[in-house]
Protein backbone atom coordinates (compact mmCIF):
# COMPACT_ATOMS: atom_id res chain seq x y z
CA UNK A 1 0.00 0.00 0.00
CA UNK A 2 2.82 2.39 0.94
CA UNK A 3 4.67 1.61 -2.30
CA UNK A 4 1.51 2.31 -4.32
CA UNK A 5 1.04 5.70 -2.64
CA UNK A 6 4.69 6.55 -3.19
CA UNK A 7 4.45 5.72 -6.90
CA UNK A 8 1.22 7.73 -7.21
CA UNK A 9 2.85 10.79 -5.65
CA UNK A 10 6.05 10.38 -7.66
CA UNK A 11 4.27 10.11 -11.03
CA UNK A 12 3.26 13.81 -11.28
CA UNK A 13 6.76 14.89 -10.23
CA UNK A 14 8.32 12.67 -12.89
CA UNK A 15 5.94 14.01 -15.54
CA UNK A 16 6.63 17.61 -14.53
CA UNK A 17 10.39 16.99 -14.58
CA UNK A 18 10.15 15.38 -18.00
CA UNK A 19 8.08 18.32 -19.31
CA UNK A 20 10.71 20.76 -18.11
CA UNK A 21 13.48 18.73 -19.75
CA UNK A 22 11.52 18.58 -23.01
CA UNK A 23 11.02 22.36 -22.96
CA UNK A 24 14.73 22.88 -22.32
CA UNK A 25 15.64 20.49 -25.13
CA UNK A 26 13.28 22.25 -27.55
CA UNK A 27 14.72 25.63 -26.52
CA UNK A 28 18.24 24.37 -27.25
CA UNK A 29 17.09 23.06 -30.65
CA UNK A 30 15.50 26.44 -31.39
CA UNK A 31 18.74 28.24 -30.53
CA UNK A 32 20.73 25.91 -32.79
CA UNK A 33 18.37 26.25 -35.76
CA UNK A 34 18.05 29.96 -35.09
CA UNK A 35 21.80 30.48 -35.37
CA UNK A 36 21.83 28.33 -38.51
CA UNK A 37 18.97 30.32 -40.08
CA UNK A 38 20.56 33.66 -39.19
CA UNK A 39 23.81 32.68 -40.84
CA UNK A 40 22.46 31.11 -44.03
CA UNK A 41 21.61 33.10 -47.13
CA UNK A 42 23.10 35.15 -49.92
CA UNK A 43 25.41 36.70 -47.31
CA UNK A 44 26.82 33.72 -45.45
CA UNK A 45 27.76 34.25 -41.79
CA UNK A 46 29.60 31.68 -39.69
CA UNK A 47 27.83 30.51 -36.50
CA UNK A 48 30.42 32.13 -34.22
CA UNK A 49 30.07 35.39 -36.11
CA UNK A 50 26.28 35.16 -35.73
CA UNK A 51 26.71 34.85 -31.96
CA UNK A 52 29.15 37.77 -31.89
CA UNK A 53 26.72 39.87 -33.90
CA UNK A 54 23.84 39.08 -31.55
CA UNK A 55 26.06 40.09 -28.63
CA UNK A 56 26.81 43.45 -30.29
CA UNK A 57 30.29 42.70 -31.65
CA UNK A 58 29.46 42.24 -35.33
CA UNK A 59 30.79 44.03 -38.38
CA UNK A 60 28.71 46.32 -40.58
CA UNK A 61 27.99 43.48 -43.04
CA UNK A 62 27.02 40.91 -40.39
CA UNK A 63 24.87 43.49 -38.57
CA UNK A 64 22.98 44.13 -41.79
CA UNK A 65 22.58 40.45 -42.70
CA UNK A 66 21.78 39.12 -39.23
CA UNK A 67 20.04 41.94 -37.37
CA UNK A 68 18.29 43.80 -40.16
CA UNK A 69 17.42 41.09 -42.70
CA UNK A 70 17.08 37.75 -40.89
CA UNK A 71 16.47 38.29 -37.17
CA UNK A 72 12.94 39.75 -37.55
CA UNK A 73 11.90 36.80 -39.73
CA UNK A 74 13.28 34.26 -37.26
CA UNK A 75 11.60 35.94 -34.28
CA UNK A 76 8.27 36.21 -36.10
CA UNK A 77 8.50 32.53 -37.02
CA UNK A 78 9.04 31.64 -33.36
CA UNK A 79 6.21 33.87 -32.13
CA UNK A 80 3.75 32.63 -34.75
CA UNK A 81 4.65 28.99 -34.10
CA UNK A 82 4.30 29.42 -30.34
CA UNK A 83 0.87 31.03 -30.74
CA UNK A 84 -0.33 28.24 -33.05
CA UNK A 85 1.04 25.55 -30.74
CA UNK A 86 -0.73 27.01 -27.70
CA UNK A 87 -3.97 27.44 -29.62
CA UNK A 88 -3.85 23.84 -30.83
CA UNK A 89 -3.17 22.57 -27.30
CA UNK A 90 -6.19 24.46 -25.96
CA UNK A 91 -8.63 23.18 -28.57
CA UNK A 92 -7.38 19.59 -28.62
CA UNK A 93 -7.71 19.47 -24.84
CA UNK A 94 -11.05 21.26 -24.88
CA UNK A 95 -12.53 18.88 -27.45
CA UNK A 96 -10.64 15.87 -26.05
CA UNK A 97 -9.83 15.01 -29.65
CA UNK A 98 -6.45 15.12 -31.45
CA UNK A 99 -8.25 16.46 -34.53
CA UNK A 100 -9.72 19.38 -32.58
CA UNK A 101 -7.23 21.99 -33.80
CA UNK A 102 -8.16 25.45 -35.14
CA UNK A 103 -7.27 24.63 -38.74
CA UNK A 104 -9.53 21.55 -38.70
CA UNK A 105 -12.58 22.95 -36.88
CA UNK A 106 -12.70 26.21 -38.81
CA UNK A 107 -11.34 28.92 -36.51
CA UNK A 108 -8.29 29.38 -38.70
CA UNK A 109 -10.54 29.78 -41.74
CA UNK A 110 -12.65 32.32 -39.85
CA UNK A 111 -9.57 34.41 -39.17
CA UNK A 112 -8.62 34.03 -42.84
CA UNK A 113 -12.03 35.26 -43.97
CA UNK A 114 -11.79 38.29 -41.69
CA UNK A 115 -8.37 39.18 -43.06
CA UNK A 116 -9.47 38.66 -46.66
CA UNK A 117 -12.45 40.96 -46.23
CA UNK A 118 -10.13 43.73 -45.05
CA UNK A 119 -7.62 43.14 -47.88
CA UNK A 120 -10.05 42.69 -50.76
CA UNK A 121 -12.96 44.95 -49.86
CA UNK A 122 -11.33 47.76 -47.90
CA UNK A 123 -7.68 47.64 -48.95
CA UNK A 124 -6.59 47.84 -45.31
CA UNK A 125 -3.05 47.80 -44.03
CA UNK A 126 -1.34 45.39 -41.67
CA UNK A 127 -3.04 46.64 -38.51
CA UNK A 128 -6.49 46.56 -40.12
CA UNK A 129 -5.87 43.02 -41.44
CA UNK A 130 -4.86 41.95 -37.93
CA UNK A 131 -8.08 43.34 -36.50
CA UNK A 132 -10.13 41.69 -39.24
CA UNK A 133 -8.48 38.32 -38.66
CA UNK A 134 -9.07 38.54 -34.91
CA UNK A 135 -12.72 39.51 -35.39
CA UNK A 136 -13.27 36.76 -37.99
CA UNK A 137 -11.76 34.11 -35.73
CA UNK A 138 -13.84 35.14 -32.72
CA UNK A 139 -17.10 35.31 -34.71
CA UNK A 140 -16.40 31.84 -36.12
CA UNK A 141 -15.64 30.47 -32.65
CA UNK A 142 -18.91 31.82 -31.27
CA UNK A 143 -20.86 30.42 -34.24
CA UNK A 144 -19.31 26.96 -33.88
CA UNK A 145 -19.93 26.98 -30.12
CA UNK A 146 -23.59 27.94 -30.49
CA UNK A 147 -24.22 25.40 -33.25
CA UNK A 148 -22.45 22.66 -31.28
CA UNK A 149 -24.42 23.43 -28.11
CA UNK A 150 -26.72 20.61 -27.04
CA UNK A 151 -27.05 20.67 -23.27
CA UNK A 152 -23.36 21.46 -23.25
CA UNK A 153 -20.67 21.09 -25.89
CA UNK A 154 -19.10 17.71 -26.60
CA UNK A 155 -15.78 17.33 -28.33
CA UNK A 156 -16.95 15.18 -31.25
CA UNK A 157 -19.87 17.53 -31.97
CA UNK A 158 -17.56 20.55 -31.80
CA UNK A 159 -15.20 18.96 -34.35
CA UNK A 160 -17.99 17.96 -36.75
CA UNK A 161 -19.69 21.35 -36.63
CA UNK A 162 -16.33 23.04 -37.08
CA UNK A 163 -15.53 20.97 -40.17
CA UNK A 164 -18.85 22.03 -41.70
CA UNK A 165 -18.24 25.70 -40.89
CA UNK A 166 -14.71 25.51 -42.32
CA UNK A 167 -16.11 24.18 -45.62
CA UNK A 168 -18.51 27.13 -45.83
CA UNK A 169 -15.74 29.60 -45.01
CA UNK A 170 -13.44 28.12 -47.66
CA UNK A 171 -16.20 28.65 -50.23
CA UNK A 172 -16.57 32.27 -49.07
CA UNK A 173 -12.82 32.80 -49.33
CA UNK A 174 -12.72 31.47 -52.90
CA UNK A 175 -15.68 33.66 -53.83
CA UNK A 176 -13.94 36.76 -52.47
CA UNK A 177 -10.77 36.00 -54.43
CA UNK A 178 -12.57 35.26 -57.72
CA UNK A 179 -14.45 38.57 -57.59
CA UNK A 180 -11.56 40.79 -56.50
CA UNK A 181 -9.19 43.04 -58.44
CA UNK A 182 -6.00 41.43 -59.76
CA UNK A 183 -3.68 43.57 -57.63
CA UNK A 184 -5.62 42.73 -54.46
CA UNK A 185 -5.73 39.04 -55.42
CA UNK A 186 -1.92 38.92 -55.69
CA UNK A 187 -1.55 40.37 -52.19
CA UNK A 188 -4.26 38.12 -50.76
CA UNK A 189 -2.80 34.99 -52.37
CA UNK A 190 0.60 35.54 -50.76
CA UNK A 191 -1.07 36.09 -47.40
CA UNK A 192 -3.32 33.02 -47.84
CA UNK A 193 -0.42 30.62 -48.31
CA UNK A 194 1.08 31.60 -44.96
CA UNK A 195 4.30 33.46 -45.63
CA UNK A 196 7.08 35.09 -43.62
CA UNK A 197 8.51 36.82 -46.68
CA UNK A 198 9.00 40.59 -46.46
CA UNK A 199 8.16 40.70 -42.74
CA UNK A 200 10.27 42.98 -40.56
CA UNK A 201 10.42 44.74 -37.23
CA UNK A 202 7.24 46.71 -37.94
CA UNK A 203 5.28 43.41 -38.01
CA UNK A 204 7.20 41.88 -35.12
CA UNK A 205 6.43 44.37 -32.35
CA UNK A 206 2.59 44.30 -32.61
CA UNK A 207 2.77 40.49 -32.60
CA UNK A 208 4.93 40.44 -29.46
CA UNK A 209 2.74 42.95 -27.63
CA UNK A 210 -0.36 40.87 -28.42
CA UNK A 211 1.33 37.68 -27.16
CA UNK A 212 2.56 39.37 -23.97
CA UNK A 213 -1.07 40.15 -23.18
CA UNK A 214 -2.44 36.78 -24.33
CA UNK A 215 0.02 34.24 -22.89
CA UNK A 216 -0.82 34.98 -19.22
CA UNK A 217 -4.51 34.61 -20.09
CA UNK A 218 -3.83 31.22 -21.67
CA UNK A 219 -1.75 30.02 -18.72
CA UNK A 220 -4.42 31.26 -16.29
CA UNK A 221 -6.93 28.90 -17.92
CA UNK A 222 -4.56 25.92 -18.03
CA UNK A 223 -5.62 24.50 -14.65
CA UNK A 224 -9.30 24.67 -15.62
CA UNK A 225 -8.45 23.09 -18.95
CA UNK A 226 -6.79 20.14 -17.22
CA UNK A 227 -9.92 19.63 -15.09
CA UNK A 228 -12.23 19.86 -18.10
CA UNK A 229 -10.26 17.03 -19.71
CA UNK A 230 -11.58 14.74 -16.96
CA UNK A 231 -15.17 15.38 -18.09
CA UNK A 232 -17.82 17.98 -17.32
CA UNK A 233 -19.21 16.18 -14.27
CA UNK A 234 -15.80 15.68 -12.68
CA UNK A 235 -14.79 19.28 -13.40
CA UNK A 236 -18.04 20.60 -11.90
CA UNK A 237 -17.49 18.45 -8.81
CA UNK A 238 -14.08 20.11 -8.41
CA UNK A 239 -15.67 23.56 -8.45
CA UNK A 240 -15.09 24.51 -12.10
CA UNK A 241 -17.82 26.50 -13.82
CA UNK A 242 -17.82 24.33 -16.89
CA UNK A 243 -19.49 26.40 -19.60
CA UNK A 244 -18.04 29.70 -18.42
CA UNK A 245 -14.55 28.18 -18.42
CA UNK A 246 -15.13 26.62 -21.83
CA UNK A 247 -16.20 29.96 -23.33
CA UNK A 248 -13.17 31.69 -21.78
CA UNK A 249 -10.78 29.10 -23.20
CA UNK A 250 -12.55 29.23 -26.55
CA UNK A 251 -11.98 32.99 -26.74
CA UNK A 252 -8.31 33.03 -25.70
CA UNK A 253 -7.49 29.99 -27.86
CA UNK A 254 -9.13 31.60 -30.87
CA UNK A 255 -7.32 34.87 -30.17
CA UNK A 256 -3.95 33.05 -30.24
CA UNK A 257 -4.79 31.46 -33.58
CA UNK A 258 -6.09 34.75 -35.02
CA UNK A 259 -3.01 36.70 -33.91
CA UNK A 260 -0.72 34.22 -35.66
CA UNK A 261 -2.91 34.26 -38.78
CA UNK A 262 -2.96 38.05 -38.82
CA UNK A 263 0.83 38.21 -38.67
CA UNK A 264 1.79 35.60 -41.26
CA UNK A 265 -1.39 34.29 -42.83
CA UNK A 266 -2.94 30.84 -42.23
CA UNK A 267 0.06 28.55 -41.69
CA UNK A 268 -1.49 25.10 -41.89
CA UNK A 269 -1.21 22.09 -39.58
CA UNK A 270 1.15 23.56 -36.96
CA UNK A 271 -1.66 23.80 -34.40
CA UNK A 272 -2.54 20.17 -35.20
CA UNK A 273 0.91 18.62 -35.02
CA UNK A 274 2.74 20.67 -32.37
CA UNK A 275 0.62 19.64 -29.33
CA UNK A 276 0.63 15.99 -30.39
CA UNK A 277 4.39 15.86 -30.88
CA UNK A 278 4.93 17.65 -27.57
CA UNK A 279 2.68 15.16 -25.77
CA UNK A 280 4.58 12.24 -27.24
CA UNK A 281 7.79 13.69 -25.85
CA UNK A 282 6.51 14.71 -22.41
CA UNK A 283 4.17 11.72 -21.90
CA UNK A 284 2.30 13.94 -19.46
CA UNK A 285 -1.42 14.33 -18.86
CA UNK A 286 -3.10 17.69 -19.39
CA UNK A 287 -3.03 20.22 -22.17
CA UNK A 288 0.73 20.88 -22.07
CA UNK A 289 0.45 24.46 -23.31
CA UNK A 290 4.09 25.44 -22.80
CA UNK A 291 5.63 22.32 -24.45
CA UNK A 292 3.22 22.83 -27.36
CA UNK A 293 4.37 26.46 -27.65
CA UNK A 294 8.04 25.44 -27.83
CA UNK A 295 7.27 22.69 -30.32
CA UNK A 296 5.19 25.02 -32.50
CA UNK A 297 7.98 27.59 -32.53
CA UNK A 298 10.53 24.94 -33.58
CA UNK A 299 8.26 23.54 -36.31
CA UNK A 300 7.66 26.91 -37.98
CA UNK A 301 11.34 27.85 -37.75
CA UNK A 302 12.50 24.55 -39.27
CA UNK A 303 9.77 24.60 -41.94
CA UNK A 304 10.69 28.14 -42.97
CA UNK A 305 14.39 27.25 -43.10
CA UNK A 306 13.63 24.18 -45.22
CA UNK A 307 11.33 26.16 -47.53
CA UNK A 308 14.06 28.73 -48.18
CA UNK A 309 16.64 26.06 -48.93
CA UNK A 310 14.32 24.10 -51.28
CA UNK A 311 13.17 27.19 -53.19
CA UNK A 312 16.67 28.55 -53.76
CA UNK A 313 16.48 32.03 -55.23
CA UNK A 314 12.65 32.04 -55.24
CA UNK A 315 10.53 32.67 -52.14
CA UNK A 316 8.56 29.57 -51.14
CA UNK A 317 6.01 30.39 -48.40
CA UNK A 318 6.42 28.54 -45.13
CA UNK A 319 2.75 27.49 -45.29
CA UNK A 320 3.58 25.23 -48.25
CA UNK A 321 6.19 23.35 -46.20
CA UNK A 322 3.97 22.97 -43.11
CA UNK A 323 1.04 21.83 -45.28
CA UNK A 324 3.18 19.10 -46.88
CA UNK A 325 4.53 17.87 -43.55
CA UNK A 326 1.24 18.33 -41.70
CA UNK A 327 -0.77 16.52 -44.37
CA UNK A 328 1.47 13.49 -44.04
CA UNK A 329 1.16 13.63 -40.24
CA UNK A 330 -2.65 13.91 -40.46
CA UNK A 331 -2.79 10.82 -42.70
CA UNK A 332 -0.64 8.90 -40.24
CA UNK A 333 -2.79 10.03 -37.31
CA UNK A 334 -6.00 8.97 -39.02
CA UNK A 335 -4.45 5.61 -39.90
CA UNK A 336 -3.42 5.09 -36.27
CA UNK A 337 -6.94 5.91 -35.02
CA UNK A 338 -8.90 4.04 -37.71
Amino acid sequence: MTRTLTKTRAAPRTAARRSVLVCVGLAVAILGFGVLALGTGSISVAPLDVVRTLLGNGSRITNFAVLDLRLPRVLIALAVGAALGMSGAVFQSLSRNPLGSPDIIGFNYGATTGGLLIILLFGGGTLAVSGGALAGGLVTAIAVYLLAWQRGVRGSRLVLVGIGISAILQAINFYLIVNAQIADVARATVWLTGSLNNLGWSQFWPLVIALVVLIPLLLAGASRLDMLEMGDDAAAALGVRVERSRVYLLIVGTAACAIATAAAGPIAFVSLTAPQLAKRLTRAAGAGILPAAWMGALLVLVADFAAQRVAGASTLPVGVATAALGGAYLGWLLWRRR
